[in-house]
């Protein structure tokens, strides 16, 4: 049996392809394997097609509460970090070529399909580097900021990868293809900061539209610019008119101490997980997509069932009280 480079091409990309969030890291500090601890882990490492679905929001499982939050202060870097199967590994296929958006919104026990969300990084095509292809070189850890002036209380913070290698047609034309969303939802204790309270309100199920040009997009064309889906980065200067953050309760459940990176347990990688750092070059936003090129080149499918890679069941975490 003879298969052609597109075939090739396509079988590996249905192999080798989708992504998990493993842990959160502040300021350089691993603070440990966090899903379902931390983070709202979904059971596999499928994507999100459907726009009208509520798991586009925190993905599947989105509105199961983890046992434990990360503490961080106002102005502090956050580096959540990516894998595919085991941590450290290829992270996701780089066939899967997209932006990476972080959101934040007041802590709720809830799924968090409502308009409850503000956007504080975006990262999408700039110097001819897809921020997935910067995320996989850091070995699937990104860096951002928490406003400085956010006020303290208790957060959820959303990271989504979204892969756009079939992208070129809507999943609401074509459920084949369509644009692939990996989100996160990660939840965060805010120590201490300002008094600005995010304001956007944005929903995912109303504001990202099978019309965006950041959400149906050819990346097989002459890519020189992106328009990344979604609301401006909120600039957290002022204290807005959102939905104040839940208090922080007195006791902690993340540490502080420094945890070790554990060295990674897949076959391919026996070094031990660095801290990041590197940050990631935010992309300009523009208005218009880029003009279409005058031939179509050929655009891989991930085609067929692919196997859905189960999450482990997470450690428990010890939990230590931090002071603020």
């Amino acid at each position: 049996m003879y298969f052609t480079t597109a075939t090739v091409l396509a079988l590996a990309s249905s192999v080798s392809a989708h992504t998990l969030m493993y842990s959160a890291w502040v300021n350089g500090v691993d603070q440990g394997d966090g899903r379902n601890v931390y983070i709202r882990s979904p059971p596999n490492n499928s994507p999100v097609k459907d726009l009208s679905s509520p798991d586009l929001v925190c993905n599947v499982n989105g509105g199961k509460a983890a046992s434990s939050f990360v503490s961080a202060a106002a102005g502090d870097t956050l580096t959540f970090e990516w894998y595919h199967n085991t941590r450290g590994d290829d992270i996701v296929d780089l066939s899967h070529k997209g932006p990476i958006i972080t959101y934040i919104a007041p802590y709720t026990e809830g799924n968090g399909a409502s308009a409850i969300w503000t956007k504080i990084a975006e990262d999408g095509f700039a110097n001819g580097k897809w921020a997935v292809e910067t995320l996989v070189a850091n070995k699937g850890k990104y860096d951002f900021k928490l406003p400085s002036s956010l006020a303290a209380g208790k957060y959820l913070v959303r990271q989504e990868i979204i892969a756009l290698h079939e992208g070129d047609v809507a999943y609401s034309s074509n459920p084949a293809r369509g644009a692939q969303f990996y989100p996160s939802c990660v939840q965060v204790e805010v120590t201490s900061g300002g008094s600005a309270v995010p304001s956007e309100n944005f929903d995912f199920n109303t504001g990202y539209t099978y019309s965006d040009p950041g959400i149906v997009f050819n990346i097989y064309g002459s890519v020189t610019s992106y328009p990344i889906p979604g609301p401006e980065v909120w600039s957290g200067a002022s204290s807005g008119g959102g939905s104040a953050p839940v208090a922080s309760s007195s006791t902690r459940v993340a540490s502080s101490t420094a945890v070790a990176a554990p060295t990674s347990t897949a076959a391919a990688s026996t070094t031990a997980v660095a801290s990041p750092t590197t940050t990631l070059v935010t992309s300009v936003r523009t208005s218009s997509a880029p003009a279409a090129t005058s031939t179509t080149p050929s655009k891989p499918s991930c085609g067929g069932k692919r196997k859905r890679r189960s999450v482990s069941r997470a450690k428990k975490v010890k939990k230590t009280a931090i002071g603020v």
